[in-house]
């Protein structure tokens, strides 16, 4: 990538410099630390034209810093690649610029030679800024949405300000995600609070759960179907005394979010836990959903009957809030709330089997709820997660996305106040062969899910797109999505939240 980038500068008569040496001893390239992003762009001149170019998932703290005091022209680059998912690491970090308020441009290319990507860097060059297309956005008028639908999403924000409502954090700040962070004075105003729990706190209520508890728990998904991909060396394989640890983690976190009176929760693991307890993913893919295996708490009382438990992956403040709305719009319609984060990874326009459409890979880092797979618990599988980044193991909850009408959303900062993108899409089937290539090409660990945004294009949702994340919950028919996103942009719009709606949305 940097190579490729350099020649297309050349191209242009434009030097490229690189701001600090390749660290031959460690073998890489890369910003690796806040101190480390300090120092190197102590060494830049503020009023210089800069290239943030990044082929892999980065911490956007570790540069953050120098970007946020940097006062030239900030260009912001990243390859199209699933293997190599430097779009989700721009995306976060373009999410945390807008957040901070910072001036910059960004562009996306997988070889760099296509005629969107040299136009606009000939843009920039020539004029320091970069346009697209952004006309898919237009903000609510409240007016038009049907009257019923607003007058429900303005009884549950009523009734979220009267009341209140929690967000459990276990442990704020994943991974160097700023964007991800709601400061309280934005998520005070609207009834919702931050009960700030410890990771630690939930390692020491693991202790507690009883053996024969955690078995039932591994019982009732084998009696659902579910498959576990076990084997014996545990610094390679999932094994079952990693995923009995999963189970115990499931029933902690439950009797304490039920202790604390929380909505929903978010527990951060990377990097926090990621050298005490296996993987948190199998814990949050069941809390999702409404059909999971059910929890008591030491004196036999059943915790969140029948309900599901939001859960907020890596701690992502913006979906919680999103997640605990959702939650409230879809159950007072009756229709399954089970909700999900996923990284925006990747995708290519796929034409056949009944699609001519650019198709999303999505994939969440790890688990989500069964009732959005093909065969639910029968087509979800656990594998180990992968051996670098989760030393103690523990397993995924994974399945193919099954087809359906679904509304996606993204909650954000920015100027100071909180936003909210919304818009309709479908998940579409994809061959077999298909589906497997995709997977190859990204974790094959994760669950996948194959999403056409209604009326975005790629590059327009690139470029507006203020996160790595993006929220996601289905409905029955095209029908019932309309009109549970009409309810859900009344209670965020009652709320406080403005409220953006992307693409083909239509109300009758």
């Amino acid at each position: 990538m940097e190579k490729l980038l350099t020649e297309r500068f050349a191209a242009e008569g434009v030097t490229v410099r690189r701001a600090f040496p390749v660290d031959t001893a460690k073998g890489h390239g890369f910003i690796s630390s806040q101190r480390m992003g300090m120092d190197v762009f102590a060494g830049i001149d503020p009023e210089a034209n800069m290239v943030f170019a990044t082929a892999a998932w980065q911490y956007t703290h570790h540069v953050l810093p120098g970007m946020r005091s940097h006062r030239g022209p900030i260009l912001t680059v990243a390859n199209w690649s699933g293997q190599w998912p430097g779009l989700v690491g721009l995306l976060n970090l373009n999410g945390s610029l807008v957040k901070a308020g910072v001036k910059f441009n960004t562009l996306w290319s997988e070889r760099f030679d296509d005629a969107y990507f040299l136009s606009r860097l000939r843009e920039w060059i020539k004029q320091g800024k970069v346009t697209h297309d952004l006309s898919h956005v237009r903000g609510l008028n409240v007016d038009v949405l049907p009257a019923s639908e607003r007058s429900i999403g303005e009884k549950l924000a009523a009734e979220v300000q009267k009341k209140k409502a929690i967000l459990g954090v276990f442990d704020e700040g994943c991974m160097g995600m700023y964007n991800a962070i709601i400061d309280d004075e934005l998520l005070n105003p609207l009834g919702v609070y931050k009960e700030r729990l410890s990771q630690s706190a939930l390692v020491a209520r693991m202790r507690t759960v009883r053996d024969d508890d955690a078995s039932a728990i591994r019982r009732w998904l084998d009696e659902k179907g579910m498959r576990f991909h076990t084997g014996k060396d545990a610094k390679t394989e999932l094994t079952d005394a990693q995923i009995q640890e999963q189970c115990k983690m499931y029933i902690a976190a439950v009797r304490i979010a039920s202790e604390f009176g929380c909505d929903a929760i978010g527990i951060q693991y990377q990097q926090g836990l990621k050298d005490m307890v296996p993987a948190s993913d199998l814990v949050e893919g069941l809390l999702n959903n409404t059909d999971r295996p059910p929890v008591y708490s030491e004196a036999g009382e059943e915790l969140f009957a029948g309900r599901a438990l939001p859960h907020f992956n890596e701690v992502d403040e913006c979906a919680g809030l999103d997640a605990l709305v959702t939650n409230r719009c879809w159950t007072a319609l009756g229709l399954d709330p089970a909700t999900t984060l996923h990284d925006l990874r990747w995708g290519e326009h796929y034409r056949g089997d009944g699609v001519d459409d650019f198709v999303w890979v999505l994939q969440i880092s790890g688990a989500a709820p069964a009732s959005h797979f093909v065969d639910g618990y029968r087509g979800a599988a656990s594998d180990r997660q992968p051996p670098m980044y989760f030393p103690l193991g523990g397993g995924t909850l994974k399945g193919i996305g099954r087809p359906g009408k679904i509304v996606w959303s993204r909650v954000f900062v920015e100027g100071g106040g909180l936003h909210v993108d919304m818009g309709l899409g479908s998940v579409v089937k994809l061959p077999d062969e298909e589906t497997q290539r995709r997977w190859s090409q990204t974790t094959s660990q994760w669950p996948m899910v194959s999403a056409v945004f209604d009326g975005v294009s790629r590059d327009s949702f690139m470029a507006r797109h203020r996160a790595n994340h993006v929220n996601i919950v289905y409905a029955p028919t095209a029908e019932d999505a309309a009109r549970a996103l009409a309810v859900k942009a009344a209670m965020f719009h009652a709320l406080g939240v403005q409220v953006h709606l992307c693409g083909a949305v239509e109300f009758k």
